[in-house]
Protein backbone atom coordinates (compact mmCIF):
# COMPACT_ATOMS: atom_id res chain seq x y z
CA UNK A 1 0.00 0.00 0.00
CA UNK A 2 2.90 2.39 0.73
CA UNK A 3 3.95 2.71 -3.00
CA UNK A 4 0.31 3.35 -3.99
CA UNK A 5 0.02 6.01 -1.30
CA UNK A 6 3.23 7.68 -2.50
CA UNK A 7 1.94 7.54 -6.10
CA UNK A 8 -1.32 9.22 -5.04
CA UNK A 9 0.49 11.91 -3.05
CA UNK A 10 2.88 12.56 -5.94
CA UNK A 11 -0.06 12.89 -8.34
CA UNK A 12 -1.98 15.29 -6.06
CA UNK A 13 1.11 17.44 -5.63
CA UNK A 14 1.74 17.30 -9.39
CA UNK A 15 -1.78 18.57 -10.05
CA UNK A 16 -1.50 21.30 -7.39
CA UNK A 17 1.54 22.72 -9.20
CA UNK A 18 -0.16 22.50 -12.59
CA UNK A 19 1.72 25.45 -14.11
CA UNK A 20 5.13 24.15 -13.12
CA UNK A 21 4.15 20.65 -14.25
CA UNK A 22 3.02 22.01 -17.62
CA UNK A 23 6.35 23.79 -18.02
CA UNK A 24 8.28 20.56 -17.39
CA UNK A 25 6.05 18.74 -19.91
CA UNK A 26 6.54 21.41 -22.59
CA UNK A 27 10.31 21.39 -21.99
CA UNK A 28 10.36 17.66 -22.76
CA UNK A 29 8.04 18.08 -25.76
CA UNK A 30 10.50 20.61 -27.21
CA UNK A 31 13.07 17.80 -27.25
CA UNK A 32 10.98 14.72 -28.05
CA UNK A 33 8.79 16.04 -30.89
CA UNK A 34 11.69 17.18 -33.14
CA UNK A 35 13.45 13.86 -32.53
CA UNK A 36 10.33 11.96 -33.60
CA UNK A 37 10.11 14.06 -36.77
CA UNK A 38 13.81 13.51 -37.49
CA UNK A 39 13.57 9.76 -36.98
CA UNK A 40 10.32 9.63 -38.97
CA UNK A 41 12.07 11.33 -41.90
CA UNK A 42 15.04 9.00 -41.64
CA UNK A 43 12.91 5.87 -41.43
CA UNK A 44 10.40 7.06 -44.04
CA UNK A 45 12.85 8.24 -46.69
CA UNK A 46 15.41 5.47 -46.38
CA UNK A 47 12.74 2.85 -45.73
CA UNK A 48 10.82 3.87 -48.86
CA UNK A 49 13.98 3.85 -50.96
CA UNK A 50 14.98 0.45 -49.65
CA UNK A 51 11.50 -1.01 -50.09
CA UNK A 52 11.30 0.39 -53.62
CA UNK A 53 14.63 -1.19 -54.50
CA UNK A 54 13.63 -4.47 -52.85
CA UNK A 55 10.30 -4.53 -54.73
CA UNK A 56 12.03 -3.94 -58.07
CA UNK A 57 13.48 -7.27 -59.26
CA UNK A 58 15.67 -5.47 -61.81
CA UNK A 59 17.75 -4.04 -58.96
CA UNK A 60 18.46 -7.54 -57.64
CA UNK A 61 19.15 -8.98 -61.12
CA UNK A 62 22.65 -10.15 -61.96
CA UNK A 63 23.36 -10.17 -65.69
CA UNK A 64 26.27 -12.18 -67.16
CA UNK A 65 28.30 -10.58 -69.93
CA UNK A 66 29.04 -12.24 -73.27
CA UNK A 67 31.54 -15.04 -73.73
CA UNK A 68 30.30 -17.13 -70.80
CA UNK A 69 30.13 -20.92 -71.25
CA UNK A 70 28.29 -22.71 -68.47
CA UNK A 71 27.06 -26.25 -67.93
CA UNK A 72 23.79 -27.26 -66.29
CA UNK A 73 25.63 -28.31 -63.11
CA UNK A 74 26.85 -24.74 -62.58
CA UNK A 75 23.29 -23.38 -62.87
CA UNK A 76 22.00 -26.07 -60.51
CA UNK A 77 24.66 -25.07 -57.97
CA UNK A 78 23.56 -21.44 -58.25
CA UNK A 79 19.97 -22.41 -57.50
CA UNK A 80 21.11 -24.01 -54.22
CA UNK A 81 22.91 -20.93 -52.90
CA UNK A 82 21.22 -19.08 -50.03
CA UNK A 83 21.80 -15.68 -51.66
CA UNK A 84 19.92 -16.67 -54.84
CA UNK A 85 16.16 -16.19 -55.09
CA UNK A 86 15.83 -17.44 -58.67
CA UNK A 87 18.22 -18.78 -61.29
CA UNK A 88 17.63 -20.41 -64.67
CA UNK A 89 19.84 -21.10 -67.68
CA UNK A 90 19.48 -19.04 -70.87
CA UNK A 91 20.03 -20.17 -74.43
CA UNK A 92 21.88 -18.11 -77.02
CA UNK A 93 20.28 -14.71 -77.36
CA UNK A 94 20.41 -14.77 -81.17
CA UNK A 95 18.38 -17.99 -81.15
CA UNK A 96 15.94 -16.83 -78.45
CA UNK A 97 13.60 -14.83 -80.68
CA UNK A 98 10.16 -15.51 -82.06
CA UNK A 99 7.60 -13.95 -84.33
CA UNK A 100 4.16 -13.95 -82.74
CA UNK A 101 0.97 -13.72 -84.76
CA UNK A 102 -2.39 -12.80 -83.24
CA UNK A 103 -5.71 -14.19 -84.55
CA UNK A 104 -6.33 -10.80 -86.17
CA UNK A 105 -3.14 -11.19 -88.22
CA UNK A 106 -0.95 -8.73 -86.31
CA UNK A 107 2.66 -9.89 -85.93
CA UNK A 108 5.32 -8.85 -83.41
CA UNK A 109 8.92 -10.01 -83.07
CA UNK A 110 9.81 -10.70 -79.43
CA UNK A 111 12.73 -11.97 -77.39
CA UNK A 112 12.22 -15.23 -75.55
CA UNK A 113 13.10 -15.57 -71.89
CA UNK A 114 13.10 -18.78 -69.84
CA UNK A 115 10.97 -18.84 -66.70
CA UNK A 116 9.90 -21.21 -63.95
CA UNK A 117 8.27 -21.22 -60.55
CA UNK A 118 9.69 -18.51 -58.32
CA UNK A 119 10.44 -16.04 -61.13
CA UNK A 120 10.32 -12.56 -59.48
CA UNK A 121 8.94 -11.01 -62.67
CA UNK A 122 5.98 -13.41 -62.69
CA UNK A 123 5.16 -13.01 -59.01
CA UNK A 124 1.43 -13.60 -58.51
CA UNK A 125 0.95 -14.77 -62.12
CA UNK A 126 0.50 -18.24 -63.62
CA UNK A 127 3.75 -19.95 -64.64
CA UNK A 128 3.96 -21.93 -67.93
CA UNK A 129 3.67 -25.66 -67.27
CA UNK A 130 3.91 -26.95 -70.86
CA UNK A 131 5.67 -26.00 -74.09
CA UNK A 132 2.42 -24.47 -75.39
CA UNK A 133 1.96 -21.97 -72.53
CA UNK A 134 3.57 -18.53 -72.40
CA UNK A 135 3.44 -15.23 -70.53
CA UNK A 136 3.66 -12.02 -72.58
CA UNK A 137 5.12 -8.67 -71.64
CA UNK A 138 2.67 -5.77 -71.55
CA UNK A 139 4.03 -4.11 -74.68
CA UNK A 140 3.93 -7.34 -76.74
CA UNK A 141 0.34 -8.11 -75.67
CA UNK A 142 -0.67 -4.53 -76.39
CA UNK A 143 0.77 -4.61 -79.93
CA UNK A 144 -0.85 -7.98 -80.65
CA UNK A 145 -4.16 -6.93 -79.12
CA UNK A 146 -4.41 -10.08 -76.99
CA UNK A 147 -5.06 -10.81 -73.32
CA UNK A 148 -4.74 -13.70 -70.89
CA UNK A 149 -6.42 -16.81 -72.33
CA UNK A 150 -5.81 -15.92 -76.00
CA UNK A 151 -4.32 -18.38 -78.48
CA UNK A 152 -1.53 -17.07 -80.73
CA UNK A 153 0.94 -18.54 -83.22
CA UNK A 154 4.65 -18.56 -82.45
CA UNK A 155 6.82 -18.83 -85.57
CA UNK A 156 10.52 -19.75 -85.74
CA UNK A 157 12.79 -19.45 -88.78
CA UNK A 158 16.12 -21.03 -89.74
CA UNK A 159 18.35 -21.16 -92.79
CA UNK A 160 19.60 -24.56 -93.91
CA UNK A 161 21.50 -25.06 -97.14
CA UNK A 162 20.65 -21.49 -98.13
CA UNK A 163 16.94 -22.24 -97.82
CA UNK A 164 14.77 -20.33 -95.33
CA UNK A 165 12.62 -22.73 -93.33
CA UNK A 166 9.79 -22.02 -90.88
CA UNK A 167 8.08 -23.89 -88.08
CA UNK A 168 5.25 -22.69 -85.91
CA UNK A 169 3.28 -23.82 -82.91
CA UNK A 170 0.12 -22.58 -81.25
CA UNK A 171 0.63 -21.24 -77.72
CA UNK A 172 -1.75 -20.02 -75.04
CA UNK A 173 -1.22 -16.68 -73.28
CA UNK A 174 -1.44 -17.56 -69.59
CA UNK A 175 -0.93 -14.01 -68.32
CA UNK A 176 0.31 -10.56 -69.26
CA UNK A 177 3.01 -8.87 -67.20
CA UNK A 178 2.43 -5.35 -65.82
CA UNK A 179 4.27 -2.67 -67.77
CA UNK A 180 6.48 -1.85 -64.77
CA UNK A 181 7.71 -5.46 -64.56
CA UNK A 182 9.16 -5.64 -68.09
CA UNK A 183 9.08 -2.87 -70.67
CA UNK A 184 10.33 -4.69 -73.80
CA UNK A 185 8.52 -7.00 -76.23
CA UNK A 186 9.08 -10.44 -74.75
CA UNK A 187 7.69 -13.92 -74.34
CA UNK A 188 8.31 -15.92 -71.15
CA UNK A 189 8.21 -19.69 -71.61
CA UNK A 190 9.58 -22.92 -70.21
CA UNK A 191 13.31 -23.37 -70.70
CA UNK A 192 12.51 -26.52 -72.70
CA UNK A 193 10.82 -24.41 -75.41
CA UNK A 194 13.87 -22.15 -75.73
CA UNK A 195 16.14 -25.18 -75.92
CA UNK A 196 13.88 -26.70 -78.61
CA UNK A 197 14.03 -23.49 -80.67
CA UNK A 198 17.82 -23.33 -80.28
CA UNK A 199 18.13 -26.94 -81.43
CA UNK A 200 15.86 -26.29 -84.41
CA UNK A 201 17.92 -23.27 -85.48
CA UNK A 202 21.06 -25.38 -85.14
CA UNK A 203 19.57 -27.76 -87.71
CA UNK A 204 18.50 -30.40 -85.21
CA UNK A 205 15.14 -32.09 -85.00
CA UNK A 206 12.70 -31.51 -82.13
CA UNK A 207 10.63 -34.63 -81.53
CA UNK A 208 8.42 -33.03 -78.86
CA UNK A 209 7.11 -30.52 -81.42
CA UNK A 210 7.42 -32.68 -84.54
CA UNK A 211 10.04 -30.47 -86.18
CA UNK A 212 12.41 -32.27 -88.60
CA UNK A 213 16.19 -32.10 -88.46
CA UNK A 214 19.38 -33.94 -87.66
CA UNK A 215 19.71 -36.11 -84.58
CA UNK A 216 20.90 -34.28 -81.48
CA UNK A 217 24.34 -35.09 -80.07
CA UNK A 218 24.77 -36.55 -76.60
CA UNK A 219 27.23 -33.85 -75.51
CA UNK A 220 26.16 -31.77 -72.47
CA UNK A 221 24.39 -28.55 -73.42
CA UNK A 222 26.46 -25.39 -72.99
CA UNK A 223 24.62 -22.26 -71.87
CA UNK A 224 25.92 -18.77 -72.65
CA UNK A 225 24.20 -17.15 -69.70
CA UNK A 226 21.47 -17.21 -67.09
CA UNK A 227 18.69 -15.20 -65.50
CA UNK A 228 19.48 -14.71 -61.82
CA UNK A 229 17.99 -12.59 -59.01
CA UNK A 230 19.52 -12.16 -55.57
CA UNK A 231 17.30 -12.90 -52.57
CA UNK A 232 17.87 -9.50 -50.92
CA UNK A 233 19.71 -6.28 -51.67
CA UNK A 234 22.48 -7.31 -49.28
CA UNK A 235 23.06 -10.50 -51.31
CA UNK A 236 23.93 -8.69 -54.55
CA UNK A 237 27.50 -7.76 -53.62
CA UNK A 238 28.45 -11.24 -52.23
CA UNK A 239 27.14 -12.81 -55.45
CA UNK A 240 29.13 -10.35 -57.56
CA UNK A 241 32.25 -11.34 -55.62
CA UNK A 242 31.41 -15.02 -56.07
CA UNK A 243 31.12 -14.65 -59.85
CA UNK A 244 34.35 -12.67 -59.96
CA UNK A 245 36.07 -15.55 -58.19
CA UNK A 246 34.57 -17.96 -60.77
CA UNK A 247 35.88 -15.78 -63.63
CA UNK A 248 32.31 -14.97 -64.73
CA UNK A 249 31.84 -11.31 -65.63
CA UNK A 250 28.51 -9.89 -64.52
CA UNK A 251 26.69 -6.58 -64.33
CA UNK A 252 24.86 -5.65 -61.09
CA UNK A 253 23.19 -2.71 -59.37
CA UNK A 254 25.60 -3.00 -56.44
CA UNK A 255 26.69 0.65 -56.73
CA UNK A 256 23.12 1.95 -56.50
CA UNK A 257 22.40 -0.33 -53.55
CA UNK A 258 25.59 0.79 -51.81
CA UNK A 259 24.55 4.44 -52.16
CA UNK A 260 21.24 3.80 -50.39
CA UNK A 261 22.98 1.79 -47.66
CA UNK A 262 25.58 4.55 -47.18
CA UNK A 263 22.77 7.12 -46.93
CA UNK A 264 21.11 4.99 -44.27
CA UNK A 265 24.34 4.70 -42.26
CA UNK A 266 25.05 8.43 -42.47
CA UNK A 267 21.53 9.32 -41.41
CA UNK A 268 21.80 6.86 -38.53
CA UNK A 269 24.98 8.56 -37.37
CA UNK A 270 23.43 12.02 -37.70
CA UNK A 271 20.27 10.93 -35.87
CA UNK A 272 22.13 9.39 -32.93
CA UNK A 273 24.44 12.38 -32.65
CA UNK A 274 21.51 14.80 -32.47
CA UNK A 275 19.65 12.44 -30.14
CA UNK A 276 22.62 12.25 -27.76
CA UNK A 277 22.90 16.03 -27.61
CA UNK A 278 19.15 16.51 -27.15
CA UNK A 279 18.84 13.79 -24.51
CA UNK A 280 21.82 15.23 -22.66
CA UNK A 281 20.00 18.55 -22.45
CA UNK A 282 16.74 16.85 -21.45
CA UNK A 283 18.48 14.85 -18.72
CA UNK A 284 20.11 17.97 -17.36
CA UNK A 285 16.81 19.88 -17.41
CA UNK A 286 14.90 17.03 -15.73
CA UNK A 287 17.60 16.54 -13.11
CA UNK A 288 17.70 20.27 -12.37
CA UNK A 289 13.91 20.33 -12.17
CA UNK A 290 13.92 17.44 -9.67
CA UNK A 291 16.61 19.17 -7.56
CA UNK A 292 14.63 22.41 -7.59
CA UNK A 293 11.47 20.56 -6.60
CA UNK A 294 13.22 18.95 -3.62
CA UNK A 295 14.54 22.35 -2.50
CA UNK A 296 11.08 23.90 -2.89
CA UNK A 297 9.29 21.10 -1.03
CA UNK A 298 11.75 20.43 1.77
CA UNK A 299 9.18 21.07 4.48
CA UNK A 300 6.55 18.80 2.86
CA UNK A 301 9.08 16.03 2.29
CA UNK A 302 10.36 16.41 5.86
CA UNK A 303 6.81 15.98 7.15
CA UNK A 304 6.46 12.78 5.10
CA UNK A 305 9.75 11.60 6.57
CA UNK A 306 8.45 12.38 10.04
CA UNK A 307 5.31 10.34 9.31
CA UNK A 308 7.43 7.27 8.68
CA UNK A 309 8.20 7.38 4.96
CA UNK A 310 11.74 6.20 4.25
CA UNK A 311 14.41 7.58 1.96
CA UNK A 312 13.32 5.27 -0.86
CA UNK A 313 9.73 6.49 -0.62
CA UNK A 314 10.78 10.14 -0.84
CA UNK A 315 13.01 9.38 -3.83
CA UNK A 316 10.10 7.49 -5.44
CA UNK A 317 7.94 10.58 -4.88
CA UNK A 318 10.33 12.68 -6.97
CA UNK A 319 10.79 10.00 -9.65
CA UNK A 320 7.03 9.50 -10.07
CA UNK A 321 6.49 13.18 -10.75
CA UNK A 322 9.19 13.05 -13.42
CA UNK A 323 7.49 9.98 -14.92
CA UNK A 324 4.17 11.83 -15.05
CA UNK A 325 5.85 14.61 -17.02
CA UNK A 326 7.57 12.09 -19.30
CA UNK A 327 4.30 10.27 -20.00
CA UNK A 328 2.35 13.42 -20.84
CA UNK A 329 5.24 14.77 -22.93
CA UNK A 330 5.44 11.49 -24.90
CA UNK A 331 1.71 11.50 -25.69
CA UNK A 332 1.71 15.17 -26.70
CA UNK A 333 4.85 14.71 -28.82
CA UNK A 334 3.30 11.71 -30.59
CA UNK A 335 0.18 13.76 -31.43
CA UNK A 336 2.30 16.64 -32.75
CA UNK A 337 4.38 14.20 -34.80
CA UNK A 338 1.26 12.66 -36.34
CA UNK A 339 0.18 16.12 -37.49
CA UNK A 340 3.65 16.83 -38.90
CA UNK A 341 3.81 13.39 -40.56
CA UNK A 342 0.53 13.95 -42.40
CA UNK A 343 1.68 17.34 -43.67
CA UNK A 344 5.13 16.11 -44.76
CA UNK A 345 3.75 13.10 -46.63
CA UNK A 346 1.08 15.21 -48.30
CA UNK A 347 3.67 17.70 -49.54
CA UNK A 348 6.48 15.39 -50.64
CA UNK A 349 5.07 11.96 -51.52
CA UNK A 350 4.08 11.44 -55.14
CA UNK A 351 4.09 7.61 -55.37
CA UNK A 352 1.35 5.67 -53.51
CA UNK A 353 2.85 3.40 -50.88
CA UNK A 354 5.94 5.57 -50.33
CA UNK A 355 6.54 7.74 -47.28
CA UNK A 356 8.63 10.83 -46.64
CA UNK A 357 8.04 10.41 -42.91
CA UNK A 358 6.86 7.28 -41.14
CA UNK A 359 6.92 5.65 -37.71
CA UNK A 360 5.65 2.19 -36.79
CA UNK A 361 3.75 1.43 -33.54
CA UNK A 362 6.85 -0.21 -32.07
CA UNK A 363 8.79 3.02 -32.63
CA UNK A 364 6.31 4.92 -30.42
CA UNK A 365 6.65 2.26 -27.71
CA UNK A 366 10.45 2.42 -27.84
CA UNK A 367 10.34 6.23 -27.66
CA UNK A 368 7.97 6.09 -24.68
CA UNK A 369 10.19 3.59 -22.86
CA UNK A 370 13.31 5.67 -23.55
CA UNK A 371 11.66 8.88 -22.31
CA UNK A 372 10.35 7.27 -19.11
CA UNK A 373 13.69 5.60 -18.42
CA UNK A 374 15.62 8.84 -19.00
CA UNK A 375 13.16 10.81 -16.87
CA UNK A 376 13.43 8.34 -14.00
CA UNK A 377 17.23 8.32 -14.20
CA UNK A 378 17.52 12.12 -14.29
CA UNK A 379 15.01 12.50 -11.45
CA UNK A 380 16.88 9.95 -9.37
CA UNK A 381 20.11 11.89 -9.84
CA UNK A 382 18.51 15.25 -9.12
CA UNK A 383 16.31 13.98 -6.30
CA UNK A 384 18.98 12.24 -4.23
CA UNK A 385 18.79 15.18 -1.82
CA UNK A 386 15.28 14.07 -0.85
CA UNK A 387 16.70 10.87 0.61
CA UNK A 388 18.91 12.91 2.97
CA UNK A 389 16.18 15.17 4.39
CA UNK A 390 16.18 15.14 8.22
CA UNK A 391 12.76 14.40 9.80
CA UNK A 392 13.43 17.11 12.37
CA UNK A 393 13.04 19.73 9.61
CA UNK A 394 9.35 18.92 9.53
CA UNK A 395 8.60 19.17 13.26
CA UNK A 396 7.83 22.88 13.08
CA UNK A 397 5.14 22.20 10.42
CA UNK A 398 3.33 19.45 12.32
Amino acid sequence: MRPLLIAGLAWQDYRREARLSACSVLALVAVIAPLLVLFGLKYGLVGSLTERLQRDPAVREIIPLGGTRLQAEFIDALQQREEVAFAIARTRQIAATSELQAPAGTTVSVEMLPTAAGDPLLQGLLVPQTLQQVVLSHTAAEKLGVAAGSQIQARFARQQGGILQWQQTSVQVLAVLPLAAFERDALFAQAALLEAVEDYRDGLGVAALGWPGAAASQAPRIYPGFRLYARTLEDVEPLRQYFAAQQVQVVTQAAQIAQVQALSRNLDLLFWLITALALGGALAATGAGALAAVERKQRELAVLRLLGFGSGALLLFVILQALYSGLFASVLSALLYRLAEGGINHLFVQVPGDYASRLLPEHYLVALGAVLLASAFAAALGGRRAARIDPSQGIRDV
